[in-house]
């Protein structure tokens, strides 16, 4: 199978997963009994993502045509382990070593158990032979190089087993915001989209705001306040009443508009229903503060040209695309070297 012929087998995917698929919604209400985190909705929009972003054809030729992919390299096996944080998370993964023309080995995470082993069924389905490209795995043996993911903690455990495979070892992450005070309330809404989405689970969520010193808050938490519909999720709202109970009891400043909670704190990641900010007052020391945390922080999200460094428009974090890749790091690049 060559390069051609693997990206067509990806675009029938791609053109399914726009369409009903009775057996697709039995799966989904499968998962989320597995992990109520990963709702009806949530999995809706991370296939649709999926199938517009990284199944288009004319987006995966374009993407491919810039790496020296051998239509038929010789396949090594790359082993995979799944995060389990968002629905399909590591499928970005799995198309890079699929156009790559390598063999995934995947472990899945048991959060995430159902929706990639029906997608490769799909697959194999609409092109026979797209199956000799994967395998799904309770426990990785039989490896060329590795990618995982997982916390902070899983990663030292990564880095010390997979130390002498060529691999890709990701750590928490998260997405920080900087505002300015003229954000307009199109902007914060759109903001709420990448605190809110996926509840704030995923490493491209914004978990941080760097605003102004004398920010004034209120113009935020109203708009903020228009996802308050995420606070009748039970885990959620658990999470939500927890948090703040222990900042009251603890008598630590916060606001909170009944589904969100935000407070001050050097931190970039934050707790589920919570958002963390930080004052600067010099864009300078603003740009090199964003610098020096640049393991921490997935992307950035601020108005066109606020800053200098890279940034992503209101609303869009989770919204990456092929040549978005997790940690800065050129997974394709990567693949047809190693």
């Amino acid at each position: 199978m060559n390069t051609k012929e693997r990206i067509s087998a990806l675009s029938r995917l791609g053109e399914h997963l726009l369409h009903p698929d009775d057996y697709l919604d039995a799966i989904i209400h499968r998962t989320e009994y597995n992990n109520a985190w990963f709702t009806k909705e949530n999995q809706h929009l991370a296939i649709q993502a999926i199938a517009t972003e990284f199944l288009d054809k004319n987006k995966l030729e374009l993407w491919a045509a810039a790496y020296p992919i051998a239509d038929e390299p010789p396949m090594k096996t790359v082993g995979m382990v799944m995060a389990g944080n968002l629905p399909l998370v590591g499928f970005h993964d799995v198309v890079c070593t699929f156009v790559a023309g390598q063999k995934a080995k995947i472990k899945l995470s048991d959060k995430d158990r159902f929706l990639l082993p029906y997608l490769l069924q799909l697959l194999e389905k609409y092109t026979p032979g797209a199956g000799a490209f994967f395998e799904i795995v309770e426990q990785l043996n039989g490896y060329d190089a590795v990618i995982a993911t997982g916390s902070n903690n899983s990663a030292r455990y990564f880095e010390a087993y997979f130390a002498k495979y060529p691999h890709i070892i990701r750590k928490n992450r998260n997405a920080g915001a900087v505002l300015d005070g003229t954000e307009t309330t199109d902007d914060l809404h759109l903001l709420g989209k990448d605190v809110f989405r996926f509840f704030g689970l995923g490493c491209r969520n914004v978990s941080k705001l760097y605003l102004p010193k004398g920010y004034h808050f209120a113009a935020l938490m109203e708009a903020l306040h228009e996802y308050n519909d995420i606070a009748n999720h039970s885990k959620y709202r658990n999470n939500f009443d927890y948090n703040l109970a222990l900042l009251m009891l603890n008598q630590v400043p916060c606001f909170n508009n009944g589904c969100i909670i935000v407070k001050e704190d050097k931190a970039i990641a934050s707790r589920i229903a919570m958002l963390h900010y930080e004052f600067y007052e010099d864009k300078n020391w603003l740009e090199m503060e964003l610098a020096s945390r640049q393991e921490e922080i997935q992307c950035i999200v601020a108005r066109p040209q606020l800053i200098s460094l890279p940034t992503i428009a209101f609303g869009k974090t989770q919204e990456p695309g092929l040549g978005d890749y997790a940690d800065g790091v050129d997974v394709m690049g990567w693949l047809v070297t190693v």
